[in-house]
């Protein structure tokens, strides 16, 4: 199994950080499922944006196992640094660096993939940032600013230089955003080019898959990311064909339906009531996007207000859909 830094970790495959979607309660039902590091919501390193409430909330790892990952956003080199710094004294046990956000509000302000294009900050960044703190540093990036511009493996190579102890790769230029084709040999070329493990990232989906990724890159195991949204048993589906080469059956329904409602309540426990039912519903929708495909059901659960009242609409609607098995392959 790949090890970052001190850390052995427990399987290959990694739930990769998104913005809104890989909150505390979204990371340890993951975790559960066979994630082997789960990598909490990008932390901007603007000082003015700590104390908010959005912010708090993605700071608080409370109860998470062992080692809590949390990735950082900026372009100021020591304000990254001190953002480092802070979130290693509230716990943090690795510090990734967020290279990789195509986002136009991230990228207008020079940081996520956007610092692709100045190679010389690159470098800065990554120094800075791996002196301030005494845990492992990650980098997660794209494999360059455009398809004309793709410098993925000299920034790799940087990268190890400065002591960054893993790099995940996202095999799309930040122009490409999430369409094309992912680059998986670009990916391999990173791989080849540095001792540190790497990561690779975009379009696995499903079991094989990744295990096709791994062996034709050499990448030392994956990040998952939007497969992973609204079906969190995917990482024990990748570790089940990674180990055995069979393809674990899918969930039961009642297994989907107490996965569900449990995660719909550590929502409603985190956010707040009214947070957590409007966080609930793009949850839901996404764990029923393959069988409610006229999103019939969806609109109509999100006009429902309350926590009780979107528990009984989710029973309902797996007592009416007797072939609900269906999409939970």
């Amino acid at each position: 199994m790949p090890s970052i830094g001190p850390y052995t970790l427990p399987s290959a495959v990694i739930l990769a950080p998104m913005a809104g979607v890989t909150d505390r309660p979204f990371r340890q039902l993951c975790r559960r499922m066979g994630a082997g590091l789960v990598v909490g919501e990008m932390v901007s390193a603007n000082p003015d944006l700590r104390d908010t409430r959005k912010s708090k909330l993605r700071l608080d790892h409370s109860g998470e196992p062992e080692p809590v990952s949390v990735q950082i956003a900026g372009g100021d080199p020591q304000l990254l640094a001190d953002c480092a710094r802070e979130n290693v004294r509230n716990g943090a046990q690795i510090i990734d660096i967020n290279m990789g956000c195509p986002a136009k509000k991230v990228c207008k302000k020079a940081a996520g993939s956007a610092l692709m294009k100045d190679e010389a900050l690159v470098k800065d960044i990554l120094y800075t940032v791996v002196e301030a703190v005494d845990v492992p540093v990650t980098l997660k990036m794209r494999t360059g600013w455009c398809p004309e511009n793709r410098n993925a493996v000299r920034i790799a190579e940087m990268a190890e230089r400065a002591g960054i102890k893993a790099v995940a790769v996202h095999g799309r230029t930040r122009a490409c955003k999430y369409q094309n084709t992912v680059e998986y040999d670009t990916i391999r070329d990173v791989k080849s080019s540095i001792s540190i493990p790497v990561f690779a990232n975009g379009d696995i989906d499903h079991p094989q898959k990744a295990a096709r990724v791994m062996d034709y890159t050499g990448a030392d195991g994956v990040l998952i990311g939007r497969a992973a949204q609204g079906r969190p048993w995917i990482f024990r589906e990748i570790n089940h064909y990674l180990e055995t080469g069979q393809v674990m059956p899918a969930p039961e329904p009642n297994e989907v339906l107490t996965l569900l409602l449990e995660h719909l309540e550590t929502l409603y426990d985190f956010y707040g009531e009214y947070m957590g039912i409007r966080i609930a519903r793009k949850h839901v929708g996404w764990y029923l996007q393959s069988f409610d495909s006229q999103n019939s059901f969806r609109r109509q659960f999100n006009q429902i207000e309350s926590r009780t009242g979107q528990g009984e609409a989710i029973l309902q609607f797996f007592r009416e859909n007797k072939n609900i098995q269906d999409f939970a392959a």
